[in-house]
């Protein structure tokens, strides 16, 4: 199997979960205790913190360690937005981890305005909003809690203008899963409020992620019990997962610009190869090597196919890749990024996702390449 489904997870770095075996070994006690198998821990811990803190350009006490992105992505949303009334801005790009939490929000009484989205993926710059007037009579105008982009779309690669809206003066969150490890994301440059990421995005392990809260923001916790993390995410830390996270973290900066170079002609390869073999081919988002692409991801369309049943023929032929979410049924669904990009309905129902990783080779994606034309030629009767 051919794994070009690496947005959805990365395999783990082996230094990494050596890294988080050791750890568990020598240091197995509650870094909140006292005696000294918890200090040991808390010194892990604090180390990690500090390390995650150092790459991302943010200060220790400012890193939140979580359970992944869906929470971190969560305690954000719902601690920057406080009690409604009040309005949020989105884009209809978002994760599904974000996009949920704004239906709750929504369902409690807050107003969701949703920015426009570019044919290429890209959220309009400037915004068409109305901002706060100090002093002014208008109360919606007053009463937008915060905005939401995320840094990198999930689907199609396409980096947002996230500091562009961080100008407005509005409190921003980004939900940054698929940027970092990446591309180069420094938190205090960006000037967001709160960022969310998640380990296994990077080849760290699964069930550890953070949120970067800017000092100074006021965030409410979802959650209570203890006094852990200054109260914002209580309950014990896994020591273990931190460190791992922190070590693929480390790794995946130190090797960015190496991997990105090499990414970005691995998937020019693949959508050169497909464009001889299978015209037409639609490319859903920013073209590899665009300075607002992500290095790992390509969306494709064939018009001609539909993209469940060519989802099925490529597991089948050994490439893992991706679609549109899934309801809850099981079913799969047009991609709604696709959709909220105006794509035409040819386009959006033949949407696949091809995501590379660090461990992607040339080989794999000559295989690849030929592989997934053969399904095409197929799934066209051709």
């Amino acid at each position: 199997m051919i794994d070009l489904d690496q947005n959805a997870t990365t395999p783990v770095l082996p230094e990494a979960e050596e890294a988080r075996r050791r750890v568990e070994a020598e240091a197995p006690g509650n870094p909140s205790s006292s005696h000294a198998r918890g200090r040991a821990a808390r010194r892990h811990l604090e180390d990690a913190r500090e390390k995650v803190a150092s790459l991302l350009g943010a200060l220790p006490e400012e890193v939140v360690f979580t359970s992944g992105a869906t929470e971190a992505n969560n305690l954000a949303l719902f601690g920057l937005a406080g009690q409604p009334p009040g309005r949020i801005v989105a884009a209809p790009i978002e994760h599904p981890c974000v996009i949920e939490p704004l239906k709750q929000l929504e369902k409690i009484g807050f107003a969701i305005e949703w920015l426009s989205v570019d044919r290429r993926g890209i959220a309009a710059v400037p915004p068409n909003l109305t901002l706060p007037r100090p002093g002014g009579g208008d109360k919606s105008a007053e009463s937008i809690r915060l905005l939401t982009l995320q840094l990198a779309n999930h689907e199609t690669g396409a980096i947002q203008p996230v500091r562009a809206y961080v100008q407005l003066g509005i409190p921003v969150h980004t939900d940054a899963a698929q940027a970092v490890g990446k591309i180069p994301v420094n938190f205090r440059e960006l000037g967001v409020a709160t960022l969310a990421l998640s380990a296994h995005k990077f080849r760290g392990p699964k069930g550890i992620g953070a949120l970067l809260v800017k000092k100074g923001t006021a965030l409410r916790p979802l959650a209570f019990g203890g006094h852990q993390q200054r109260g914002l995410r209580p309950g014990t830390e896994p020591v273990g997962l931190a460190v791992g996270m922190a070590v693929a973290l480390e790794h995946a900066v130190r090797n960015m610009a190496e991997t990105a170079e090499r990414l970005t002609r691995l998937r020019r390869q693949l959508l050169d190869h497909l464009r001889r073999e299978v015209p037409p081919v639609v490319v859903n988002g920013p073209l590899p090597g665009d300075p607002d692409s992500l290095p790992t991801t390509l969306n494709l369309s064939f018009p001609g196919c539909r993209a469940d049943l060519l989802l099925m023929a490529l597991d089948l032929a050994g490439v893992a890749c991706s679609t549109g979410s899934a309801c809850s049924s099981g079913s799969l669904l047009p991609s709604p990024v696709i959709a909220a990009m105006g794509a035409p309905d040819d386009v959006l129902k033949s949407a696949m996702r091809f995501s590379l990783g660090e461990t992607t080779t040339e080989t794999e994606i000559d295989a690849a390449a030929s592989r997934i034309a053969a399904c095409v030629k197929t799934g066209r009767g051709v």
